[in-house]
C-alpha cells in the first residue's frame, strides 16, 4: 500500500480503540474534567486547532477523522500506527503542538485521548458544524499492538459487514449513518481508494452500478486507470469545507465518492435513516442531523475508554511512557 495515499483510509476506524479490561469504569468521564487541574486546557486546544484550520482548512477534516482512527493515543508509531488501515493518517503534529503547550503549564494532567476528542469537536465547529460539550477524563493506553488495528472497517466493505463491525462496538445502524456521513461531509480522499469501485467492481472491470452515470465520467477523469493513486479528490464538490448534509443527498442521488458511503443506500435500515434527515415531505418532525451527530460522537467517544487508575497520561502522544 502506498503510504502517502492513505490519508483518509478507513475513516470509520472506530475499532481502533483497545477493549477495556474488566472493571474499568466509564462513569468518570464528565464535562469539565480539567476545570480545576488544568482550567485552560480546552481553550488552549481550541486555539491550536483554530490556527491549524486557518492555515489549512483541510485540517478540520483531518482532525475529525483522527478521532475515528485514534491509534497513536493508545499505541505508538512502531505498533498500531503502522497497521495498514492507519498508514498516512495525519494530524499528529497538531495534537502534539497542543500537548506540548499543555505539558508546559499542566504537566502530566491532560491525556492525549482527550486532546484528540476535543480537537475533533473544535474542528467540526470551525467549519460551521455544531459545537458541543465533550465528556473528558480519558487515560492513554500503555501498549502497542499492530493486530488491534487489523480489523478496521474498510472502504470496500459491504453494508452488512459495516453494520456488524459497528455493532461489535455497541454502535447502532443509526450511529453508522451519522458517523460515516459526518466524517465525510468535509475533506478529500485519495484515488487509491477509488480503484476497485471504478475499475474492478464487477467481473470484467466494470464500475459500481450505484454510481450515477452522469457522475461516473467525472470520477474517472479525476482518478484514471493506472493514474496517480495519491491524487486527492473532494468527498463532495459542492461544500467540501463546510459541515452540512450535502453528503446525504449525494448518497441518495448516486453521487457518493467512496464505496462505503454508497453502501449505506443498499440497506433498507440505513437507507431509511439517511433519508429521514433530507426528506422533503414537509414534515415538521424531521430530525436534526447535527443534534443526532453530536449524540453519536459523544457515544463513540465514550466507548471502551480507560479512566481512573487505568492507563497513563502520556508525556508525548506518539509513544507510550
Amino acid at each position: 500500500m502506498h503510504k502517502d495515499s492513505t490519508l483518509l483510509a478507513l475513516i470509520l476506524a472506530l475499532l481502533i480503540v483497545i477493549p477495556n479490561t474488566s472493571g474499568v469504569s466509564q462513569g468518570q468521564l464528565r464535562v469539565g474534567f480539567y476545570s480545576k487541574t488544568c482550567p485552560n486546557a480546552e481553550s488552549i486546544i481550541r486555539k491550536v486547532v483554530q490556527k491549524a484550520v486557518a492555515n489549512n482548512p483541510r485540517n478540520a477534516a483531518i482532525l475529525l477523522r483522527l478521532q475515528f482512527h485514534d491509534c497513536f493515543v493508545k499505541n505508538d508509531a512502531d505498533g498500531e500506527l503502522k497497521a495498514q488501515g492507519n498508514l498516512g493518517v495525519l494530524g499528529f503534529d497538531i495534537i502534539e503542538s497542543a500537548k506540548g503547550q499543555l505539558e508546559n503549564i499542566c504537566p502530566g494532567i491532560v491525556s492525549c485521548a482527550d486532546i484528540v476528542a476535543l480537537a475533533a469537536r473544535d474542528a467540526i465547529s470551525l467549519v460551521k458544524g455544531p459545537f458541543f460539550d465533550v465528556p473528558t477524563g480519558r487515560r492513554d493506553g500503555r501498549l502497542s499492538k499492530m493486530s488491534l488495528a487489523e480489523n478496521l472497517p474498510d472502504v470496500d466493505d459491504s453494508v452488512n459487514v459495516l453494520k456488524s463491525k459497528f455493532r461489535e462496538k455497541g454502535l447502532s445502524d443509526k450511529d453508522l449513518v451519522l458517523l460515516s456521513c459526518g466524517a465525510h461531509t468535509i475533506g478529500v480522499t485519495a484515488c487509491f481508494f477509488m480503484q476497485k469501485r471504478l475499475y474492478n467492481f464487477t467481473p470484467g472491470g466494470g464500475s459500481d452500478p450505484a454510481i450515477n452515470p452522469r457522475f461516473l465520467p467525472q470520477l474517472k477523469a479525476e482518478c484514471p486507470l493506472n493514474g496517480d493513486v495519491n491524487v486527492r479528490i473532494p468527498l463532495h464538490w459542492l461544500t467540501q469545507n463546510v459541515f452540512d448534509v450535502q453528503i446525504l443527498r449525494n448518497i441518495r442521488d448516486g453521487n457518493a465518492v467512496i464505496a462505503s458511503d454508497a453502501r449505506l443506500y443498499d440497506d433498507k435500515s440505513t437507507r431509511q435513516i439517511l433519508g429521514s434527515y433530507i426528506s422533503s415531505d414537509g414534515s415538521e418532525t424531521r430530525p436534526s442531523f447535527n443534534e443526532d451527530f453530536v449524540k453519536a460522537m459523544v457515544k463513540m467517544g465514550n466507548t471502551e475508554v480507560k479512566t481512573g487508575s487505568q492507563g497513563d497520561i502520556r508525556r508525548v502522544c506518539n509513544a507510550v511512557n
